[in-house]
């Protein structure tokens, strides 16, 4: 074949005459096939790898959630485990060397001395008492999800020894192990929330937005109402109106209620505007005509479609609660003892002199800051792994 060009000339050029097949394998590398044979999943996947601080984040969160299996065997002691002979001590820190010679981890024995005019324990490293760390060891007795009696635990104090890496609180009760048992709880609260939350959301943003009407004014309204209070204050009122006498796993589910009742809103409206845009769409319409139900459209068709706004949402507000139960069980109208969680924890350290005598009674808000980040940044190569316009 043989065409023009502006100058009057003939430029050859030549056409294969047979058709082309796109979805001939012979026309695609190896590579190719592999990418538009690739499933939704496989190409988030993909694109997820490549985001190194989210990948980083969800190894930090997949941690953080199989240490809520394993509480146990981790921590030290026993989550009420207490030693008056240690009331307050500081950390103590882990040592590889004394002397100059090698000796393993092992940590010095206090000295204790009590100051009568600050009215203040003072402790002292003593170099003579090394008291090496034991490994996979029986140690404190514990039930394992209160359920099966052991006393296996992947570190243990040196026989007569001590082992407080972070520290005692005002009972003499090991800080690092509180963390972890408290990490428990904590965590809990905020997967259970989303949970919640998340039905109420999607279901009642999915209604109002496919149907509009009367139904779409209801719920709106509804939605509008709750938004108009104060968020902080009524968590604050309805946890201080939980019974005093309801046992600590009602109080814990109390707790979640609230806090996932109060998150659905703004999820329930951000499903809603998605709809509202969607449901005019082609295969919408397609997917009425051939007799798929409502409740079809909207979770086969519809919902897929805005996958990385509900991944976003989900990944914030996971943090947002466990914030959200750290700062009530911190004022002392969340969570109370005997459970414990990382806001129990802070409440212990409101007054200045915690803060300054002692300061590892602060401890407890660094698994905070660590998971909430993590959550944020996952969420953040999440998003745009499921966003197909990137």
């Amino acid at each position: 074949m043989s065409v023009s060009d502006p100058e009057g000339g003939r430029l050859q050029h030549w056409v294969d005459d047979q058709p082309f097949d796109p979805h001939s394998r012979e026309t695609l590398t190896p590579e190719q096939e592999k990418f538009y044979l690739a499933s939704q999943w496989q190409l988030m996947w993909w694109k997820f790898r490549r985001h190194k601080l989210a990948m980083i984040s969800g190894l930090v969160l997949l941690l953080f959630y199989l240490s809520v299996l394993m509480s146990e065997l981790i921590a030290p002691y026993d989550l009420n485990a207490r030693d008056s002979k240690h009331i307050l001590a500081p950390p103590q820190m882990v040592h590889l060397f004394h002397e100059g010679s090698f000796v393993g981890p092992f940590v010095y024995g206090y000295d204790l001395t009590k100051d009568r005019d600050l009215r203040q324990r003072i402790y002292t490293p003593n170099p003579e008492k090394v008291q090496p760390l034991r490994f996979f060891c029986l140690g404190d007795e514990y039930q394992y999800f209160g359920m099966i009696e052991g006393r296996f635990h992947f570190v243990c104090p040196a026989e007569g020894g001590t082992f407080f890496l972070l520290g005692t609180d005002r009972l003499g009760r090991d800080i690092l192990s509180r963390i972890i048992y408290g990490a428990r709880i904590s965590l809990t609260v905020g997967l259970i929330g989303i949970t919640l939350s998340f039905i109420l959301g999607i279901v009642l943003g999915g209604i109002s937005g496919y149907y509009g009407g009367w139904v779409d004014n209801i719920i709106q309204r509804i939605i509008e109402m709750i938004r108009s209070f104060p968020e902080l204050p009524l968590w604050m009122a309805l946890s201080a109106a939980l019974p005093a006498n309801w046992s600590p796993l009602l109080v814990f589910f109390g707790i979640t209620l609230i806090l996932a009742l109060f998150d659905w809103p703004s999820l329930a409206r951000a499903v809603r505007s998605k709809l509202l845009s969607l449901r005019e769409e082609d295969f919408t319409v397609a997917a009425q005509l051939m007799g798929a139900s409502p409740k079809r459209i909207i979770g086969r068709h519809l919902l897929p479609s805005f996958m990385s706004h509900l991944i976003a949402s989900a990944s914030l507000s996971i943090p947002a609660m466990i914030l959200g139960e750290t700062a009530l069980s911190f004022l002392g109208i969340g969570l109370r003892p005997p459970i414990t969680s990382w806001g129990v924890l802070l409440n212990e350290a409101q007054n200045l002199n915690a803060v300054v005598l002692t300061p590892w009674l602060l401890w407890p808000m660094v698994p905070v800051i660590i998971v909430v980040l993590a959550f944020n940044f996952l969420g953040d190569g999440l998003r745009d792994a499921a966003d197909p316009y990137k």
